[in-house]
């Protein structure tokens, strides 16, 4: 069993740090890098290219809705087009940096309320996934598991579905967003995280789903995220299943 584990990061903006991104990615497999709008600035991207190449994880883009007060986690009213022109604007700038460091860049993942919005409008997610490829040939889409996951596969691109390990999902299945996310129990984290990866979640209500997931997301700008990560990676370890970013896995299997 195998499973990757990436983390939402390099989101400090100018003078104001926000996480540990230095001691966080030595436990994940990818990361998730912030491009200027929800978070994030050109040094700071800069900064966390160069991270994720020292830690041989895999780089992706991580756009959001241009709300630096909100950090991202307020919905904002926007057309497809322009939902679609402000991640073509991040994910280029990110790449621009990308390929100055000689990095590859392998993934995007929508951040926040602009995430929860693209996987919720399927016709956004095609034409966001659309963008995406032409921008990058080869890239990987992090999307909600489930049904988004399943309409892109449908059209031949490539998917990374992902499950949140440090966030609660509501009966339904949805992931419930956390406008200033508190401190979570390491241990509580790893022991969800690790049923996630063998195709259980359990939602806030008590309810069972079976999920299939090809990564666990935990997030940078909760206070103990850290702690999270190691726990968290342990726990996966210690289950027998093995922590590998996906784009790792074509070179592994042959």
């Amino acid at each position: 069993m195998r499973i990757d584990l990436n983390a939402d990061a390099g989101e400090s903006f100018g003078r104001w740090v926000l996480g540990h991104d230095e001691e966080l990615l030595k436990h994940v497999t990818s990361v998730n890098t912030a491009c200027g709008f929800h978070g994030g600035d050109p040094g700071w991207m800069r900064n966390s290219v160069r991270l994720a190449k020292e830690n041989d994880v895999d780089l992706g883009a991580h756009p959001g809705f241009p709300d630096l007060g909100g950090f991202g986690r307020r919905t904002l009213a926007a057309s497809h087009e322009e939902v679609v022109d402000m991640c073509v604007y991040q994910v280029g700038a990110l790449m621009a940096f990308a390929k100055m460091a000689g990095v590859r860049m392998t993934h995007v993942k929508p951040h926040g309320s602009l995430n929860v919005m693209i996987n919720q409008d399927h016709e956004l997610l095609v034409k966001f996934a659309e963008a995406m490829v032409e921008l990058h040939e080869g890239l990987d889409i992090v999307t909600f598991t489930g049904a988004p996951a399943n309409v892109l596969r449908d059209r031949g691109f490539r998917v990374r579905a992902e499950i949140v390990a440090d966030m609660e999902y509501d009966d339904d299945g949805n992931v419930i967003i956390e406008r200033l996310p508190p401190r979570k129990e390491p241990q509580y984290v790893a022991a969800r995280g690790v049923e996630m990866a063998q195709g259980i979640l359990t939602t806030i209500g008590g309810e069972k789903l079976d999920i299939e997931a090809d990564t666990l997301c935990i997030h940078g700008d909760r206070p103990n995220a850290v702690d999270i990560g190691a726990a968290l990676r342990r726990a996966l370890t210690d289950a027998d299943i093995e922590v590998v970013a996906l784009s790792r896995r074509s070179v592994q299997s042959t």
